[in-house]
């Protein structure tokens, strides 16, 4: 175990994205680990991460991690593919007292099992500009062919809670069937987001492709690391947190979409 610090198993597991699209991850956790408490952070301030530098990104994502370590977390899972992409390295070499999990390497490790000859990757566009997902894929397989497409209109389309209509249909349409996915075996929705409109993309495929998101195998990758280390808790003793940068009601609303339930936030200024 890397951490200096022994954590207690009661001691909560930290969960912070950009806004509420980690909360797909926060709800995979909850329904695999119920024990388990959580606190989750949205950056609702600064979002959307996908078109920020970075450098920007690495800024807020470290004051978030400042919190959770304050809040005395056990793990803090960076729910956020943008950050994952540019900022989980700089994170875990600063806290090296804490373990941290990204969205992107589960998946990756997921994937790589199949040994597919052409992937098609959908994300922000910085999740795409840092070729993350090619790298850690073809340095496991060189064969393997990654073909990446920015889809910045999903996020906010999402957000406002088009999704499952005619709207999103022609949107997500206009992304999924272009020419470059031919002849891809598999997609990976590569935003927290997109676990949402799943079913939708699946629906555009007109041939069996299998579709991966990052929720629920960062969810078991979370369990698997807390079992090595003896830190699942077997009771559930206290309330789930939720925290955002910038309280807006109609955010709140939102989470239901995300987590399934109404939940009640707390504001909490970087």
């Amino acid at each position: 175990m890397p951490n200096k610090k022994i954590y207690h198993y009661k001691s909560p597991i930290g969960i912070f994205d950009s806004g509420v699209g980690g909360l797909t991850v926060a709800n995979a956790v909850v329904h695999l680990l119920p024990q388990e408490e959580i606190i989750y952070f949205g950056d609702t301030a600064h979002l959307p991460y996908g078109d920020k530098s970075p450098e920007t990104i690495q800024r807020y994502s470290e004051k978030i991690t400042q919190f959770l370590i304050q809040k005395g977390c056990k793990l803090i899972v960076i729910a956020c593919n943008s950050a994952s992409a540019t900022a989980y390295d700089f994170l875990q070499e600063k806290y090296k007292q804490i373990k941290i999990i990204n969205v992107i390497d589960p998946l990756i490790e997921e994937v790589i099992q199949h040994s597919f000859n052409e992937v098609g990757v959908i994300a922000t566009k910085a999740t795409v500009a840092s070729k993350i997902y090619e790298k850690k894929i073809t340095e496991k397989n060189k064969n393997t062919k990654i073909i990446s497409l920015a889809t910045p209109l999903l996020v906010p389309m999402i957000e406002e809670d088009f999704f499952e209509n005619r709207i999103s249909h022609a949107i997500i349409k206009h992304y999924i069937n272009r020419d470059v996915f031919n002849d891809i075996e598999a997609m990976l929705l590569c935003c927290t987001h997109y676990p949402l409109i799943r079913k939708e993309i699946e629906k555009l495929f007109h041939r069996k492709i299998q579709v991966f998101d990052n929720s629920d195998v960062v969810a078991h990758q979370i369990k698997k690391y807390l079992e090595e280390n003896n830190l699942l808790n077997p009771k559930k003793e206290k309330e789930h947190q939720f925290y955002v940068s910038d309280y807006t009601q109609s955010f709140e609303k939102a989470t239901r979409l995300f987590y399934g339930e109404l939940i009640s936030l707390k504001e909490k200024l970087l």
